[in-house]
């Protein structure tokens, strides 16, 4: 059995990942989930 045809359904999976990034990225919510976690990490350490 080729290798191709054992990790087909991972390969989707990746594909349809990678088509989430290009549109998060795409609807530039990058900035909002950086604004979050740059939020989140300072309540944690205490700083914010």
């Amino acid at each position: 059995m080729s290798f191709f045809k054992r990790n087909r359904a991972s390969f989707i999976l990746l594909f349809i990942a990678i088509i989430f990034i290009f549109l998060g990225v795409w609807r530039e919510e990058f900035e909002v989930v950086f604004k979050k976690a740059v939020n989140i990490c300072l309540e944690c350490i205490g700083l914010g």
